[in-house]
């Protein structure tokens, strides 16, 4: 009788299916280069960094810098600029793509939904800096909108300049940029629900209100739990590079972000072990979001990413 064993089951699967998991190699590259071995960088948050001098820090300091901004009053300003922008994207640019997707699978002319989507979808190709042009242009005290008021006799407003506009300006063009390609996950999690719930619903008397509710939301709810995970967890990480080209010294009062702070006193101030220690701070937050919305989700709905 033979005394050898069968090789464990990932190992018959690895050998067997070798091409396929051998598309995963670069993507795996690619995040071990350019998402975990960064991370060692982040031990300069607790080392005084000079540029020229050893990539990990010149002496250890310990909390030094992590003391000095949570006493510093402009960090927790920029603090609560971050948390206002990004609950109100959240807020605003998270239901939006699911109404649009739950109105675009009502309507039953193909060439209108066709049209619906394409209109919707083009903003998502267009480059961040093409988006923050348009939005300023638009804006602007001689721009379109402004003439649109004046026909109302109403005078010029500096959108651009006033710090109160910026919050809407940022949030309204999040979703003109993404509402569109946001429904693709959603319309495509519709095609998954059997059409035989729908033909129970209208049998036992439901109109198309109670079947979009008893019927294609509870069918769409694990995809939308899991995005709502992964927005919770990017939350602070709110879009670096749109306010990094809408803002300006005037509006620093309400659009200056963590993401931005970091950039101004990292890279411009050359404060490279202040800026690794607020970027650590926030990744903190971000993984504790993170890790709470899942916990709750699995203990609420059932639904989780782990």
């Amino acid at each position: 009788m033979s005394t050898s064993t069968a090789p464990p089951g990932w190992r018959r699967a690895l050998r067997r299916d070798w091409q396929l998991y051998s598309l995963a190699l670069l993507p795996l590259l690619f995040f071990l280069v350019f998402r975990y071995l960064p991370m060692i960088g982040n031990v300069i948050a607790f080392r005084r960094f000079e540029p020229g001098g050893s990539i990990l820090g010149e002496q250890w300091v310990g909390l030094r810098y992590v003391e000095m901004f949570l006493s510093d009053p402009t960090f927790w300003q920029v603090f609560r600029n971050t948390l206002w922008i990004g609950g109100l994207t959240l807020v605003f640019c998270f239901p939006i793509p699911i109404v649009l997707a739950l109105l675009l699978n009502e309507v039953r002319t193909r060439a209108l939904k066709r049209f619906v989507q394409s209109v919707s979808y083009l903003p998502h190709f267009l480059s961040i800096v093409i988006v923050a042009g348009i939005t300023l242009q638009m804006l602007a005290t001689d721009g379109p909108v402004n003439h649109v008021l004046g026909w109302f006799g109403q005078d010029p407003v500096r959108f651009i300049q006033e710090p109160e506009w910026f919050r809407t300006i940022y949030v309204g063009s999040e979703i003109w940029q993404t509402a569109g390609w946001g429904t693709i996950l959603y319309l495509t999690a519709l095609t998954t629900i059997d059409d035989d719930l729908y033909e129970a619903a209208r049998i036992d008397g439901a109109n198309r209100w109670r079947q979009i509710w008893h019927v294609t939301l509870p069918g769409i709810r694990p995809t939308m739990i899991t995005l709502l995970i992964l927005n919770i967890g990017t939350f602070l990480a709110v879009g670096f590079e749109k306010i990094l080209l809408l803002y300006n010294p005037l509006t620093y009062e309400t659009g200056d972000v963590i993401s931005t702070y970091l950039y101004r006193t990292g890279v411009e101030s050359n404060s490279f072990s202040y800026a690794a220690a607020i970027g650590l701070f926030e990744a903190v937050i971000g993984l504790v979001l993170i890790t709470t919305a899942n916990l709750l989700s699995r203990r609420t709905v059932g639904t989780s990413l782990w």
